[in-house]
Parts: C-alpha cells; structure tokens; sequence
C-alpha cells in the first residue's frame, strides 16, 4: 500500500511541478529567460529548443537579450520568435536579437488570467485522475486479497487527504500568478 501512497505522491507533485512550469511561460509584465528558453527553432532541419542555441539574459526588467552561439540561426531565431504565440517583436541587430516586452493591456492581462485559469483546471484533472488511479489499484489489492477491507478504507482517505492537499497548493499558486498578472 505504501508503494501506492508514494507513486500517487510523486505523481502528483510532477503535476504540480509542470503548472508551475506552464505558470513561468505566461508572460506578465516583467522580462523573463523562461518567456522564450522553450521556443523551438529550426535549425538546420532539426526543431531545437532556443535554449540550446543562443545564451539568453535579462539586461533590466523590460528586455530580453538573445545571443546566439551560431549567427547564421539568427534569422531562424527570429522566425521562431515571431510565429510564437507571445506576440513579442524581436529586434535583430547583427550580432544580438534583443525583444522589449510591452506593459500588459488590461486585455491581455484578462487573456492571460484565463490562461493561467485553464492551466490550474488542467493540473486539477490530472491530480484527480492520479486519485482515481490509486484508488482502482487499492481495489484491486483488496480483491486479489492483499489487503483488508479496513485498509481499503484507510488508503482511500489517505489518498483523497493528498489530492485535497495537492488541488489546495495548485488553487495557492494560481492565485500567486493572478497577482502577479494584475499587477501594474
């Protein structure tokens, strides 16, 4: 039963880690390495992460500097850039592609609060079939006799005590990125 405990733990931890992963890709009003190190490029036919191209650096809190390591991907990069869904304008000068980040519009900032909801609610599911999954295999120990009656009621409640927990710490972070989106 253990085992059960520590894999829906793990699991679920993994979802929380991955909302906080998707929470850093959403842009606020403040310039960040993590807004454009998972863009795929093209590069020489092959889809690589920017981050494994170019040394990326935030020389204050409006811009994002892009240097890349191969200056013939520059123009590759800044295709990238554009055809991404973050609506930043890149700035090619030769040498360094440099991106200004806009202040958000109150527009954009309700556009991104949906994101950020839809996010959370992706990460809620998740958790919830992770419950749902240990609580299948729990049964079925108590069916191959592994386990008593007893313990099928205590594993289950331990489990839904880790989803409770888990869905709390998802709603907590959302409500972090929502302040952190409306501020000005």
């Amino acid at each position: 039963m253990e085992e059960v405990f520590q894999d829906c733990d793990q699991r679920m931890n993994k979802a929380l880690k991955n909302l906080e992963k998707e929470f850093r890709k959403l842009r606020t009003g403040r310039a960040s390495t993590s807004l454009v190190e998972d863009i795929i490029v093209n590069y020489y036919n092959t889809a690589t992460p920017l981050v494994q191209l170019a040394s990326i650096s935030v020389p204050d809190s409006r811009s994002i500097a892009i240097q890349p390591w191969d200056r013939y991907s520059m123009s590759n990069i800044e295709k990238a850039i554009m055809k991404s869904d973050l609506g930043l304008n890149p700035i090619n000068d030769g040498k360094i592609i440099r991106i200004n980040i806009p202040p958000l519009t109150e527009e954009r900032r309700k556009e991104l609060l949906k994101v950020a909801k839809k996010y959370t609610e992706d990460a809620k599911i998740a958790i919830r079939n992770i419950r749902r999954e240990g609580n299948e295999h729990l049964k079925k120990m108590k069916n191959n006799k592994e386990i008593t009656e007893d313990d099928l009621h205590k594993g289950q409640e331990r489990i839904q005590v880790l989803t409770d927990e888990t869905v709390e710490k998802s709603d907590r972070l959302f409500q972090e990125k929502e302040k952190e989106i409306m501020e000005l």
